[in-house]
């Protein structure tokens, strides 16, 4: 009985938001905080069929949200279509990189002087709470390969970069809590530093080399022998697999590989196609012989990765189910209490301070009006990446530094996942009313 419940429930759920999906986009209301609800419903104060621990389960929750972050990084790079040396990649560089590197450092500097925590804990939690989210934000991110809108460009490339950059600070935050009476000297180095230099740049290589040869190597195989047809689903998860693995063996960041081969696929289409969007690309489809299409060789590019992109945006949905739905439930399993004093400071710190002074640090000179300067600020929303962190923290670092962040880290993400959700859909509104009355 308690295994056909599950089938009952989870087909439910899916079959409702698949039927309100539409309605969602028009309310201000996410579809990550009705997943919030249910997983909390499901666990010990509402049903009472699932009991996930955040200490106990870390590797499990941490596994689980690993997969459905590279599964949106793909999806997120594959959106991005325009050319590597393009300058609409500068502010998305910016918000990844500088506005990462102001981030950790303010957040840290607060958990030390107001929540009072040591500078491993302040540097780890800060590590934690750094990265946006690449799962959430899909309702402010593009949409479209074809939509170059700077802000909504700017969010979804930021997403993608950083959640790989805060790796080395998560990194450093663990050392300094298993090193007790470290200075800085003893974990801040040289070594360190070419690290993250190669981290960076050899998963952006490894990625994007990967991404470019396979994607080649299966169009001209569709093209010249009209072999390699279908399973395009196979195809995308081969990519990102192979990514993410190469990029680990190599000792680089396996997130930003996987973001820059989805970026890397899309860059061979935008070429194939030339001027063409890639709907024009393909033109009209037969049903009784999509092969045909698929292995044209002005259509195959185009059709191969709007297939591609397609087949991760559904995972990408099923996952945001998932993780959304364990957060909701280690909400409820959770033994300490979750908004206190210090979460409510650290929420109101990062929301309304620390993020808007990194934004406004990282973007000095740059294009972004300032509309899109504040909406940049406030849309650094929290979730899936900073939930990720936490679990990994709680995997490989010592339990009596990082069990008291849980409640800290699972409020700023609850308060994200309500506050932005509920927020996204009238301040897009009235962005898209801006831009129309500009143009």
């Amino acid at each position: 009985m308690h295994e056909t419940l599950w089938f009952l429930i989870v087909g439910a759920v899916l079959v409702f938001m698949g039927l309100a999906a539409t309605t969602l986009r028009r309310l201000p209301v996410s579809a990550a905080m009705v997943y919030l609800a249910i997983g909390y419903a499901l666990g010990p104060p509402g049903l009472g069929l699932l009991h996930l621990d955040m200490s106990a389960d870390a590797h499990l929750l941490r596994t689980l949200t690993e997969i459905a972050l590279l599964v949106s990084l793909f999806a997120i790079g594959l959106r991005l279509r325009v050319g590597v040396l393009d300058k609409l990649w500068t502010v998305p560089l910016r918000l990844g990189f500088l506005a990462m590197l102001a981030t950790v450092p303010l957040l840290a500097l607060f958990c030390v002087y107001v929540l009072h925590l040591g500078w491993g804990p302040a540097i780890l939690l800060a590590a934690i709470l750094a990265p946006t989210d690449p799962v959430l934000a899909h309702d402010v991110q593009v949409h479209n390969p074809g939509d170059h809108d700077l802000l909504r460009f700017a969010l979804s490339g930021e997403g993608g970069l950083n959640d790989g950059i805060a790796l080395p600070f998560a990194m450093v935050g663990l050392a300094f809590c298993a090193m007790h009476g470290a200075s800085a000297g003893d974990v801040l180095n040289l070594k360190l530093v070419g690290a993250a230099a190669w981290g960076v740049l050899g998963a952006i290589a490894i990625g994007g080399l990967l991404g470019w040869a396979t994607t080649h190597a299966v169009a001209w195989l569709r093209m010249r022998y009209a072999h390699a047809l279908g399973l395009e689903g196979f195809f995308a998860l081969g990519l990102i697999g192979l990514s993410f693995g190469a990029a680990q063996l190599a000792q680089t960041y396996g997130f930003l590989a996987v973001f820059a081969a989805g970026v890397s696929m899309r860059r061979v289409e935008h070429r194939a196609s030339g001027g063409s969007s890639p709907r024009e690309a393909i033109g009209t489809v037969d049903s009784a012989d999509v092969e045909a299409t698929a292995s044209d060789p002005d259509k195959a590019h185009a059709f191969m990765t709007e297939s591609v992109l397609g087949f991760t945006i559904e995972l990408e949905r099923i996952a945001e189910v998932i993780i959304m739905a364990m957060v909701g439930n280690v909400l409820a399993t959770l033994s300490a209490p979750l908004f206190t004093w210090h979460a409510f400071a650290l929420i109101v710190a990062l929301f309304f301070f620390v993020r808007p002074a990194s934004v406004e640090l990282s973007l000095l000179g740059s294009a972004a009006s300032p509309t899109q300067r504040r909406l940049m600020s406030w849309f650094g929303i929290r979730g899936v990446g900073s939930f990720y962190y936490l679990a990994y923290a709680l995997e490989h670092g010592p339990a009596a530094d990082i069990q008291p962040l849980m409640p800290l880290a699972l409020a700023v993400v609850t308060a994200s996942v309500v506050i932005h959700g509920v927020s996204a859909t009238p301040l897009m509104n009235h962005y898209r009313r801006l831009r129309r009355r500009e143009s």
